[in-house]
């Protein structure tokens, strides 16, 4: 590879550091054509991008961000390394999670979640455990209706019985 087209992969994965808040770093080494090409099927259908790294034009790549600390994850570009970017945290620990019910591999090295760093495969099911955007709000909606909605009950539920009463006082008048 040319030193040209180095610089075109650094300042193109720079590019992706920059726009996405989540990637994970993970070891798909050891996989055969068919698996590597469900791999990618999955990755597809789930909206996650998965592209295959050399580990020194990443740290070029993580080296260039100044508006993310992405030093703790120098140690791990060792190996064969693959990196996933997806706009839900947990999208890719959930894939990897899947995938490996069949499979040994993907391996998880590590992980940046919003502005978090997770090193290691022992993060993995807490990675899946971690709450979307969408899935923190739709709790807190939910949260929130939960009171209104006690109270309209009550409010309905204690209508009824307080106009059971005031027409049965008004029978026993008459």
């Amino acid at each position: 590879m040319k030193k040209e087209e180095k610089n075109q992969v650094v300042e193109s994965l720079a590019e992706m550091l920059k726009n996405n808040n989540n990637f994970y770093i993970a070891d798909t080494s050891e996989l055969n054509a068919e698996d590597t090409s469900e791999l990618r099927r999955l990755c597809y259908k789930r909206e996650v991008t998965l592209t295959v790294v050399k580990n020194t034009l990443l740290r070029k790549a993580m080296e260039q961000q100044t508006d993310k600390d992405l030093e703790a994850l120098y140690e791990i570009l060792k190996g064969p390394t693959s990196i996933m970017f997806a706009e839900a945290g947990n999208a890719p620990a959930k894939l990897i999670k899947e995938f490996r019910k069949t499979s040994e591999r993907p391996i998880l090295k590590g992980a940046y979640i919003e502005e978090m760093t997770y090193i290691g495969d022992e993060q993995l099911d807490f990675l899946v455990a971690i709450k979307s955007k969408n899935e923190l709000i739709g709790d807190i909606i939910g949260l929130l209706q939960s009171p209104v909605s006690n109270v309209m009950s009550a409010l309905q539920s204690g209508g009824n019985i307080l106009s059971g009463v005031v027409k049965t006082l008004s029978e026993k008048s008459e």
